[in-house]
């Protein structure tokens, strides 16, 4: 390999429903980060490492900006943070007909932050020309360090550009993780968030956020992964709804959620889910730490 070897640490930040964690899948090719209409979909920070001989590219997916109004959103924030600390190129990202961020605190911060910007105008498939020529004035205006570019991450419209734009930022340097790895979070992470993207998609209202999920088996052998996940949410109406009639909503997320898993990991997957009410879980900071949203 030659010496000028290429790596860095490149944070996706931006509003809720931005298009973050589909940018982030479509660069490196696998599902990481779960996609749904839903705001908070993404809790964690996530990272996704785009490796070839040049270069490795170490993305970091992150919650949307949100005022937070409980103790695990105040971590999700903690995680933006973080991402705009270790960040050797920042990306801020958002959608057409967005004029400003939710926490102008943080957007603040980053007009402070001394390393390469980019500015990505997302979803520009559903605007005009003179919207979308108001919005690049916009936003040149507001991150003038920053490079702006029109992009749509679902049909790929410069999606290519910008990965090329931002290798060419990257500093020179040794790799940061083995080159075979895809991501810094361990099997069951995805476990847990293919079974929570089905809660988000099957459920709405306080539901999908009053849930978190634990994988408390994994065992895999040649053919087939055995599963056991244990749902747990805040209070006993919520499990109810959860279950279902005689356990046909609850079917429905353990039907969903094996066959993303199978395509995850090209294997037989027998999955098994319970419920369980652990009372004000996104409070207690015992809890948070457990299910990693804190040191």
């Amino acid at each position: 390999m030659s010496t000028k070897h290429k790596s860095g640490f490149v944070s996706i930040v931006g509003n809720p429903n931005v298009g973050k964690s589909t940018l982030m899948n479509a660069w490196v090719g696998e599902r990481l980060s779960i996609i749904t209409p839903k705001a908070q979909t993404t809790r964690h920070r996530i990272l996704g490492i785009l490796n070839t001989e040049e270069y490795q590219l170490v993305l970091s997916d992150t919650p949307g900006v949100i005022a937070p109004s409980y103790e695990m959103q105040t971590a999700m924030m903690d995680f933006v943070k973080t991402a705009l600390e270790d960040a050797d190129v920042l990306i801020y990202m958002l959608e057409i007909g967005e004029t400003k961020m939710k926490d102008e605190r943080l957007f603040e911060k980053i007009k402070a932050l001394d390393v390469p910007q980019l500015v990505l105008i997302n979803k520009i498939d559903t605007s005009d020309q003179q919207q979308l020529n108001d919005a690049v004035d916009l936003w040149s205006a507001q991150l003038p360090k920053a490079k702006v570019f029109p992009i749509s991450a679902k049909t790929g419209f410069s999606v290519q550009a910008v990965l090329d734009y931002v290798v060419e930022l990257l500093p020179e340097g040794p790799a940061y993780f083995p080159k075979d790895q895809l991501t810094d979070k361990p099997e069951r992470f995805f476990v847990n968030e293919a079974i929570r993207e089905q809660i988000l998609q099957h459920y709405d209202k306080e539901i999908p956020y009053a849930v978190e999920v634990v994988t408390e088996e994994f065992k895999e052998s040649e053919k087939i992964i055995k599963i056991r996940g244990l749902i747990l949410v805040e209070r006993e109406t919520q499990k109810g709804i959860l279950i279902g009639h005689k356990g046909s909503a609850l079917k429905k997320v353990g039907v969903g959620a094996r066959k993303k898993l199978q395509a995850f990991f090209a294997k037989k997957i027998h999955l098994e889910l319970y419920v369980k009410v652990n009372k004000d879980w996104r409070s207690k900071e015992r809890e948070l730490k457990r299910f990693g949203y804190k040191q």
